[in-house]
């Protein structure tokens, strides 16, 4: 007898089995009325061919329980493998699904009654019994949260100070101002991130810090200050978008944070809307639809191309069409490309894109003010002559370089002479600031630099580590042996002096086969010519806080090992910070950046760089859908991806919301 639940079962999981089943009462009601209308003689063809399929009682045949033997193997293996997708989820999600969360909250901070250092209190942050360091973080952003996700729990007693209290997936924020994805898919609260290494949040501002004493000054929105103590202090606070000395940017929007962005999507929905009334003049409609983003880099582009699907795949729908044949997006850029990071290819590619889709890049220009409803820049022509331009503009987005916020300023100017660039912090290459006596101070992220080795400066101890102390010059092989030593030595070199292996006999100018002092002294101008700053991208920052927090977690474990004096130990308190300074160094490996590829989305198409002449383009729908699954999976989460997916699906179907709010 087949119930209900058995028939749902075998049409789940045995089409074949399930017909099978579902046959069975119906052969035994024919027989049944054949029966009372005469016996087997008076039943039709089908029910006498179903009869022999399935026995002549209705008793199912051979096949019959081969279906049944498919059915109970498929059950298995569905049982088998939900079991094993689960249990992946669960060790996958449990640190962040709350019902799988059984760890204690964090304990609260309190002040340390009665103590003050240099008038201001100080916060007790409870130090564990067993001796952990206190790592102190600032900031929220890529490096930062990084760092944390890679950290041992129970490591370090870690404190993150930050103004804002969730991650911002900043390579989305353009998708935001146009209501591609909500606000809530790209930020993650940094409170979910610290409860996995148990550490605290202190919702404030790093205004000072003490490197003698090791404290860092921390301010809530103006309403107190007070020190926070440290063992190591990680600096991760971002930077802020260079001015040139232009004037009047207080009529520009930037976009570094989501209340930015919140505030370009109403003004776009805003002027829309103010340009549609029957009362406003023709010429006050083009000002208003007028956008000018300055700065042709990733996220001016990247703006430029979400705000042209916004205008193709949703507001001509809503829009009428005369008001939409008044929208004018124009890209002023400094230099001779946009995307001028990117390989050449991906530039000329970018700039016919956006031409396509009548969005006009100006290049080789420079903004000189902006006002209310007019923004003035000059371009320079090929004869040299400067030419002043005046466009009207009803929206001006700010996008250009970075420059160091007032914090990691006064930070610098604690030390003068380690900190000369102007634009960011100075680091070696193991992200320790440059001036700190016992390395105790990193800094990562946009607000960084590491200092390139100049190479140029060694070429004397360079070259005679080089050659045998009986030539003077140097043989081929000891150049290789040579180039592996020095690549280890500096990480930051290896792939150029890699190449000068490669090209050997095209610095061999006189083709002897070795290499003169002359010759050695051009090789290394030709590496010192290529070592550039790395670029203000999210995967250099992501790279950077991984490799801290791995480096992190090993000096913690040679420190519980006794591998390395104890910071508290008598013994440590007679060692130089330089000794200390050089003991870590050693024990470490120092940060070698690996290029993953730079991308750029350009409205219905995308590009990548993926260095040394290595890009990939392409204008369609896979282009799109292969950018975006590349940021699907750097999200810090799986809830960001479930938001993500739901996000886009509700996109291509329902479009994008129109609402301002």
């Amino acid at each position: 007898m087949f119930t209900p639940r058995t028939k749902l079962y075998s049409a789940l999981f045995a089409p074949a089995f399930a017909r099978q089943a579902i046959r069975g009462p119906k052969v035994a009601g024919a027989m049944r009325t054949a029966a009372m209308s005469g016996g087997r003689r008076h039943m039709s063809q089908d029910t006498k061919q179903a009869i022999k399929t399935t026995g002549g009682d209705g008793s199912r045949s051979r096949s019959g329980r081969g279906s049944s033997r498919r059915f109970l193997r498929t059950l298995g293996l569905w049982a088998t493998g939900t079991g094993t997708f689960a249990t992946a989820g669960y060790y996958l999600a449990k640190d962040e699904i709350e019902a799988l969360d059984f760890e204690e909250p964090p304990a609260e901070l309190r002040m340390i009654e009665g103590r003050t250092h240099k008038g201001y209190p100080v916060i007790d942050c409870a130090r564990s019994a067993d001796g952990r360091q206190q790592l102190v973080v600032l900031g929220s952003g890529w490096g930062a949260v990084s760092t944390l996700k890679t950290l041992t729990p129970g490591a370090y007693d870690v404190v993150v100070v930050s103004p804002d209290n969730y991650f911002i997936f900043t390579p989305l924020l353009p998708s935001v101002t146009v209501g591609t994805v909500e606000f809530r898919s790209v930020l993650e609260a940094i409170r979910r991130v610290t409860k996995r290494i148990r550490g605290s949040y202190i919702e404030a501002t790093a205004v000072d810090v003490d490197f003698d004493d090791k404290y860092v000054l921390v301010e809530h929105a103006g309403e107190g200050k007070a020190w926070l103590p440290y063992d190591r202090l990680v600096v991760g606070v971002g930077a802020q978008s260079i001015t040139h000395g232009t004037k009047g940017l207080e009529h520009c929007h930037k976009l570094k944070t989501i209340t930015d962005a919140r505030a370009i999507r109403q003004h776009i929905m805003a002027n829309f809307e103010k340009a549609v009334l029957p009362t406003t003049p023709e010429a006050e409609k083009r000002r208003l639809l007028t956008f000018v983003i300055c700065g042709g880099g990733p996220t001016g582009c990247e703006f430029a191309a979400e705000l042209y699907d916004f205008l193709a795949e949703d507001l001509k729908h809503y829009f009428p069409r005369s008001i939409q044949e008044m929208v004018n997006v124009v890209i002023v850029q400094s230099r001779d490309h946009i995307l001028n990071m990117m390989d050449s290819v991906i530039s000329e590619f970018a700039e016919a894109e956006f031409d396509r889709r009548n969005i006009n890049v100006i290049t080789n220009s420079r903004v000189q003010q902006v006002t209310e409803d007019s923004i003035l820049f000059t371009t320079k022509n090929p004869d040299g002559s400067v030419t002043e331009h005046t466009v009207p503009q009803g929206f001006v987005l700010w996008s250009t370089g970075i420059s160091l916020t007032p914090f990691t300023k006064l930070l610098c100017q604690k030390m003068p002479e380690s900190q000369k660039n102007m634009h960011a912090i100075t680091t070696d290459p193991y992200l320790r600031v440059k001036g700190v006596a016992d390395g105790s101070v990193y800094a990562l992220g946009d607000c960084a630099s590491i200092e390139y080795p100049h190479l140029l400066s060694h070429i004397s101890e360079l070259f005679d580590s080089a050659h045998q102390a009986k030539n003077s010059e140097i043989t081929r092989a000891e150049f290789s042996a040579f180039v592996r030593q020095t690549a280890a030595r500096y990480p930051s070199a290896a792939s150029h002096l890699q190449s000068l292996v490669d090209n050997f006999d095209h610095f061999d100018t006189d083709h002897n086969g070795t290499i003169c002092l002359d010759e050695f002294e051009h090789m290394l101008e030709y590496v010192d010519g290529k070592l550039t700053a790395l670029p203000a991208l999210a995967q250099v920052a992501n790279q950077e806080g991984i490799y801290l927090g791995c480096a992190l977690n090993k000096l913690a474990a040679l420190y519980a090992k006794n591998e390395l004096p104890d910071r508290g130990s008598p013994e440590l308190v007679k060692i130089a910070p330089q000794e200390v300074r050089r003991m870590e160094r050693d024990a470490v490996s120092p940060f070698t950046f690996h290029n993953r590829g730079t991308l750029a989305y350009l409205g219905r198409a995308a590009a990548a760089d993926f260095g040394e002449g290595k890009a990939y383009k392409g204008s369609n729908l896979a282009a799109k859908y292969l950018w975006r699954s590349v940021y699907w999976s750097q999200q810090v989460s799986l809830r960001t991806r479930i938001l993500l997916m739901m996000d886009w699906t509700k996109e291509l179907l329902f479009g994008r919301d129109l609402s301002r709010f």
